[in-house]
């Protein structure tokens, strides 16, 4: 592929003073570095009267990662018009930088030819990402409209697997053999344009083109020229497999504090590199994701179809349901009890919710650990011996203090005692299933970020109804 395509110029905080555009707003950005309301209505104001002058004019300065915020701040009813009015303003670089949805609606309205235009200005791993979710179809037709070169490339990106290292990394990258010296190595990147120019570290490789070291740039720049690449280059370093999955790479470039790395495939040659750049997108990603999954809401985007949200959300819901209808059946078998001391229904969702919120922070906590490899089989059981002497202690004090101020406001120290074991034996059950749940569900190959919250909280759900109104039937209040 290409080089990247050049970046827009770094956007001036302030308009241009020529009195033609100081009326429509005195900056592009707040506080926080976001566009502002006023900017974003002047330029739909503009769009819409048809002065595409003073819209291209207006947005011309910002940065394309800008100029994505400001098509994905448009509605989707205008966000066609406003590209065509920006022209070749939305490049890209644009592109690259889009939501999903909304790239894929402004792609639908391009012809192939314009799509593989900007396929074939971007790295490998960003034209991928623009072509990947494309019908087929389409699909073809922008590859055919590709030239040879960048059509192989990235055909040989969609042969592997979605979210591998195969589909992330660039093929542009500098590999030079160990028998080269420093002043070969410069004058070759100095003579030869067809180069990337997108680096930070040059793989050295042997002859069956594995790599076998690494030089930082500054190593190479501050360096004798007669020195060797075999006598300067690091021999240790992290390879990465072509179908290792994405957040394991990201993991791995966060634990060795990696900038770049070098892809291999199954045979150990050298075929890509992956850069540090690429890698804060994907933990952004994997971050988001987790979060969303534990909530049941899907991939959680506001741009995303209004049906297809309902329909994501709606499944998780049903599933919740059930589990409440599971919960009520327990409560139902306590009628007579309850019937006797009508208190204890307005107790009741103290002792499971409170169970419902200590094992959601177990659970989030355990989530996470098992994402960024901080909890494995190595350290498991005595994590859980963890957060079991957490939930003691959190569980004591919680009944301490339910215990005390229930026995005071309704005068019966025997109601207190019954809602304080209740309470120390749900935070018990949330903390362990907290823990215990995606702990099980992680060794099945299970995402414990999508199925762990309906467990927890049913388990905390049952048992909280199940311990008060048990103990209370026990104790006969």
């Amino acid at each position: 592929m290409s080089e990247r395509a050049d970046m827009a110029e770094p956007r001036p905080d302030e308009l241009p003073a020529d009195g033609k555009h100081e009326d429509q707003t005195e900056s592009r950005h707040d506080e926080d570095d976001r566009l502002k309301r006023d900017f974003v209505s002047a330029v739909l104001d503009a769009v819409e009267e048809g002065d595409r002058e003073l819209a291209r004019d207006l947005v011309s300065p910002l940065h394309p990662a800008d100029i994505a915020d400001l098509l994905e701040l448009t509605p989707s009813d205008r966000r066609g018009d406003v590209a065509a009015a920006l022209g070749d303003l939305v490049g890209a670089e644009v592109l690259s930088e889009l939501n999903d949805y909304v790239r894929d609606d402004l792609i639908g309205a391009l012809a192939p030819e314009q799509v593989a235009e900007f396929a074939a200005e971007l790295d490998t791993d960003d034209a991928v990402a623009i072509i990947e979710d494309m019908d087929d179809a389409d699909q073809q037709a922008v590859l055919d409209a590709l030239d040879p070169e960048d059509r192989a490339a990235i055909q040989s990106a969609l042969a592997y697997p979605e979210e591998s290292a195969g589909r992330l990394m660039q093929r542009d990258l500098v590999a030079v053999p160990e028998h080269m010296t420093v002043g070969q190595v410069i004058d070759y990147l100095r003579d030869n344009g067809d180069l990337t120019r997108d680096f930070w570290e040059i793989f050295v490789v042997d002859e069956a083109h594995k790599p076998i070291g690494t030089c930082q740039l500054s190593w190479l720049l501050t360096c004798p020229r007669p020195i060797a690449m075999a006598d300067l280059m690091k021999r240790e370093q992290t390879l990465i497999p072509v179908d290792m999955d994405q957040e394991e790479v990201a993991l791995r470039f966060q634990k060795y504090a990696l900038i770049s790395a070098a892809v291999v495939d199954k045979s150990g040659r050298l075929v890509g590199m992956i850069t540090v750049d690429d890698i804060v997108h994907i933990i952004s990603e994997e971050a988001g994701e987790d979060i969303l999954r534990l909530s049941g809401a899907g991939e959680g985007d506001i741009n995303q179809p209004i049906l297809q949200t309902v329909r994501t959300r709606l499944s998780w819901l049903v599933v919740n349901l059930g589990t409440a209808i599971l919960a009520a059946s327990v409560v139902g078998l306590f009628q007579e009890t309850i019937s006797k001391y009508v208190v204890l229904a307005v107790l009741m969702p103290i002792v499971s919710g409170m169970g419902g919120n200590a094992g959601t922070q177990t659970m989030a906590v355990a989530v996470r650990a098992l994402a960024t490899n901080q909890l494995t089989s190595s350290n498991s059981i005595r994590q859980i011996i963890r957060e079991f002497r957490i939930a003691c202690a959190n569980g004591t004090m919680l009944g301490i203090l339910i215990g005390i101020a229930v026995g005071l406001i309704y005068g019966n120290p025997d109601l207190g005692l019954v809602i304080a074991l209740a309470m120390l034996i749900n935070n018990l059950v949330a903390g362990l299933a907290g823990i215990l749940v995606p702990v099980t569900l992680d060794r099945f190959n299970i995402d414990p970020a999508v199925s762990s919250a309906v467990f927890v909280t049913t388990m905390t759900d049952v048992m909280g109804f199940f311990s008060f109104l048990g103990l209370a039937t026990i104790w006969g209040l």
